[in-house]
């Protein structure tokens, strides 16, 4: 296991160091230490009904509640416990962590933790990446608008994956309890959209960039990135293990982004900007390129960082309603509705989406600073994203106008003003 998973099961178990807790709790090896950390890192307990058990005595004891135990057990009856039979016991902490860098073990421990605590949440599997890591999807939501979101196909931007998974876990709680999340029904809008969401895009990019690839893996991404010396490692690659960019990997203008980044220097893999061999060239952005045609969403958002900004069009290319939900979302989070810039505009996955379905597809880059963000921007890409997150299931505000331009001032000549220099112009 990962020292970082093991250090986020001790933070949560309230130990300082592994020797601490072996000790206190009789423990002889590392193995049965990290076996025993699960359930923290997990986010949940399976407790055993014994006679006499009630929802309420087993929170006391496990510092639960009785409403999160009775969400994660829709099977059972409380009021006739199975003796014999498993509850799962939610802990009282999220299950997304905000302090802990992202890998793909992780990822897959958090939406294991999540479907404990929800089961209602599904998950499938799209495709494996080129490191035979599986590429996970959450699926949430009943209705018949369907939406798909996507993090992290970016590496050094894997903050993306922790901050759509706590989207996730705040819309889902929500759910259970029959709770407004931001002023919106959350219960009625799972029943009237379904959301998909693969929160890794990219998970043997994002385990080099945090010490979790393989030692083959490490060795050929260095003899890639030797090539590129400017270029940080690991901080500074962003591409899949092929050192192809995912997200300039689509059939959107993909000769156009050829010639751009050949230009710059991107001829051959690299740690970013490396368009590949072909359109859908790789296997995680052939995986979101076929599940997406199947899905036939109405709307699609990527998560990158950084710059605070929101991209909405491709090229001329405004489908019906997309700017005009773009700008509440513009408005909700503070992030700027922005146009691609030119060495960026192909290629990309919102790109092909618009190109080819003619639908409102968003590429937003949140927070501000150096890829890596630092985790302690967490609960500000949270706050912000969350109004985004949610403006995407529900479509937008149907009710929403934009605000009225400011009233015509009568034109009226230049005139020269005594005491003051220049000509001045009043309209």
């Amino acid at each position: 296991m990962h020292p970082t998973l093991i250090d986020l099961g001790l933070r949560r178990a309230g130990f300082p160091s592994l020797e601490r807790y072996m000790s206190v709790c009789g423990l002889k090896t590392e193995d049965e230490a990290t076996e025993s950390l699960m359930p923290y890192i997990l986010g949940y307990a399976l407790r055993r009904i014994q006679a006499g058990d009630t929802y309420s005595k087993i929170a006391r004891e496990k510092g639960s509640s009785v409403r999160a135990i009775a969400a994660a057990n829709p099977q059972f009856d409380p009021e006739a416990l199975p003796v014999g039979a498993y509850l799962v016991v939610p802990y009282p902490f999220p299950v997304v962590p905000e302090d802990t860098p992202v890998t793909w073990q992780l990822t897959h421990y958090l939406i294991r933790g999540l479907q404990a605590r929800y089961p209602f949440l599904g998950m499938d599997v799209i495709g494996r990446s080129e490191g035979r890591r599986p590429l996970e999807r959450i699926c949430l939501g009943t209705g018949g608008r369907r939406v798909y979101y996507n993090g992290s196909h970016h590496a050094n931007e894997w903050i993306t994956t922790l901050l759509l998974l706590r989207c996730v876990e705040q819309y889902a709680e929500a759910t259970a309890f029959g709770e407004e999340l931001l002023g919106m029904d959350a219960r009625a809008l799972s029943r009237e959209t379904k959301l998909y969401l693969v929160p890794l895009v990219n998970p043997d990019g994002v385990d080099l960039v945090n010490g979790m690839a393989t030692v083959e893996e490490e060795m050929d991404a260095r003899a890639v990135a030797e090539n590129y010396p400017d270029i940080p490692f690991p901080e500074g690659w962003k591409a899949n293990l092929r050192g192809v960019d995912l997200n300039l990997n689509y059939p959107a203008l993909w000769d156009r982004a050829k010639e751009v980044k050949y230009d710059l220097g991107f001829s051959t893999p690299a740690p970013r900007d490396y368009v590949g061999e072909y359109p859908l060239s790789e296997k995680e952005s052939r995986a979101l390129f076929d599940t997406t045609e199947a899905l036939d969403p109405a709307l699609v958002i990527a998560w990158h960082t950084q710059g605070q900004e929101i991209y909405w069009k491709f090229q001329d290319q405004e489908p019906e309603g997309s700017r005009l939900l773009g700008h509440q979302m513009e408005i909700a989070s503070g992030y700027q509705l922005e146009d691609v810039p030119f060495a960026a505009g192909f290629a990309g996955y919102k790109d092909w989406f618009v190109q080819d379905f003619r639908r409102p597809g968003y590429t937003i880059e949140a927070g501000l600073g150096d890829n890596p963000l630092p985790l302690d921007q967490m609960p500000e890409l949270v706050r912000d994203n969350l109004p985004i997150f949610l403006l995407g299931l529900s479509g937008g505000d149907p009710n929403f106008r934009e605000e009225s331009p400011e009233p015509a001032q009568p034109d009226l000549p230049d005139y020269e003003e005594p005491g003051l220099e220049g000509a001045g112009t009043w309209g």
